[in-house]
């Protein structure tokens, strides 16, 4: 019992350490799993069920909000939708568990001391967040970004992951701490580090940041929130009645925005236009309502819409770029990671009983891949809402020679509290790994732009309609970040090394205890 409120305990303080909340325990938050763990560390099942217990509690205070999304995005019905969470929170971080079995494995057959022990723990749990799958490719490095932690410009070297990889670190400083001060050892030298090296980080993170390479040239964006709501957007998909008062939604707000100032480009969300666009034209009943709109404003779009696939006849969750004259600028981006559950039904192409089972589950076709639309000169790196999740779609974004990268997201099905803030500043993060401006823009919000220099833009309301101009200045010949090269394997190869020390003599013990 007292195992399990230790558990319990590291749950509530990482869940309640990561976005929207202040990050007060990401340094000591899995402290109280890890010295369960030690008093456990011949027991593979006890160290198992502690771990697990751990995630679960965390994984449902960081993302509670799931049960409201397979409800209002899946179509689940409640008792189902709680369900699913539950099992969610059974396997979303189930790495944890398995690290601790893992470590204790290690750690009998490598004879580790207490401090191979501890340095075991660090480096084999860095290595299971890094090559762990998840649905959200969730860590607590982008805490460091919402805290506003001057330490997070290190991302364009390390990645967020390899912030978070140091958060783990500075756990295993204070687990030492902790240790000392129960056997009545000097331990104050030992707590100590970690606020002197944070504030060191912070002090280096501060003087990088300002090394970041000046903008010479700017982009005049004006961002549209229509904030329509799922039941709208739900009719405007299913039938056409509904999808002239969308879009009229959506252009009595650019017009009052275009009327104001003339931008570069204005740039709806994610499925905002609610309707295929099958060809570079703009041809068809509801197409032309928007090539109509774009003549009268003479000014370029960028736009969430639909369209269908050549190959399999599937229709696709696309990004639109087109000219003042309604015509495509470039062939549109298809969404190439889809969501699970919403998007698309896990395992279904391998067993189609799933989507009869499931119907209300939405069936997308995939796109080819991180893709640069060119623009009429600028070149814009499409990415539709969940693929800012992951650091390498934005690297090769970047990579393939991005000035900026446009995220078209629709959040609307998420609730307000926690997932509009997590979501938001997970999509920021990838502006300062790549030192590219990051242009968001929602149906719903948080809808801003991250400029290369990590700072965040006039970030939109929450659930209201709105609109702002921006002015967002960028590279014309963007330089590569360190982390969208060999920066990507620089802690990898540290843990690596870490972990062949543990095979030294001063992390084992000189006599196999018995």
């Amino acid at each position: 019992m007292k195992h399990a409120y230790s558990s319990i305990l590291a749950g509530i303080i990482i869940g309640t350490s990561y976005i929207p909340f202040p990050p007060w325990g990401i340094f000591f938050g899995f402290v109280p799993l890890w010295l369960v763990w030690l008093g456990e560390k011949n027991s593979y099942k006890q160290i198992f069920w502690s771990g697990w217990l751990t995630q679960f509690v965390f994984t449902f205070i960081g993302f509670n909000w799931v049960s409201y999304t397979l409800k209002e995005f899946g179509h689940f019905p409640w008792p189902l939708a709680v369900f699913v969470l539950m099992l969610f929170c059974a396997i979303a971080n189930l790495y944890v568990p398995v690290v601790g079995v893992v470590w204790a494995f290690v750690a009998r057959r490598l004879n580790l001391n207490r401090p191979g022990q501890i340095l075991a723990l660090v480096i084999l749990l860095s290595v299971g967040e890094r090559i762990s799958p998840m649905i959200f490719d969730w860590h607590m490095g982008y805490t460091w970004l919402w805290a506003k932690f001057p330490a997070f410009h290190l991302a364009d070297v390390i990645g967020f992951i390899g912030l978070a990889n140091i958060g783990l670190a500075f756990n295993g400083l204070l687990l030492v701490a902790v240790l000392r001060q129960r056997q009545r050892q000097p331990w104050i030298a030992s707590a100590l580090c970690v606020p002197v090296l944070f504030l060191v980080l912070n002090v280096i993170g501060l003087i990088h940041g300002r090394t970041t390479p000046p903008p010479d040239a700017l982009a005049r964006i004006l961002l549209v929130q229509a904030n329509i709501d799922n039941q709208e957007k739900l009719a405007a998909k299913l039938g056409p009645a509904y999808r002239a008062t969308v879009i009229q939604r959506w252009l009595d707000l650019t017009i009052k925005g275009v009327n104001e100032r003339k931008p570069d480009f204005v740039v709806w969300a994610e499925t905002a236009f609610p309707e295929v666009i099958d060809n570079p034209t703009l041809e068809g009943r509801y197409p032309q309502l928007l090539r109509e709109a774009i003549l009268q404003l003479d000014t370029k779009f960028i736009t969430g819409g639909y369209s269908v696939l050549a190959s399999n006849g599937r229709y696709t969750n696309s990004m639109f770029a087109l000219s003042s004259k309604g015509e495509w600028l470039d062939q549109p981006y298809h969404k190439t990671v889809l969501l699970a559950f919403g998007e698309y039904f896990p395992f279904a192409d391998n067993f189609p009983a799933l989507r009869k089972m499931f119907p209300q589950v939405g069936d997308y076709g995939r796109g080819p891949g991180p893709t640069v639309l060119n623009a009429d000169g600028f070149k814009v790196g499409a990415q539709i809402c969940y693929e800012g999740l992951f650091d390498w779609f934005s690297r090769d974004l970047a990579n393939k020679g991005a000035h900026f990268i446009v995220n078209l997201t629709n959040d609307a099905w998420y609730g307000r509290w926690q997932q509009p803030y997590q979501h938001a500043y997970m999509t920021f993060a990838r502006a300062i790994e790549t030192r590219r401006p990051l242009i968001r823009s929602t149906n719903s919000g948080i809808s801003a732009v991250a400029l290369a220099s990590g700072q965040v833009l006039h970030p939109s309301p929450i659930y209201e309609a709105w609109y702002q101009h921006y002015d967002v200045p960028y590279q014309s010949n963007p330089q590569a970040t360190i982390f969208m090269g060999w920066g990507f394997w620089l802690l990898p190869m540290i843990l690596l090394l870490a972990a062949l020390a543990l095979c030294c003599p001063p992390f084992r013990e000189t006599h196999r205890r018995s």
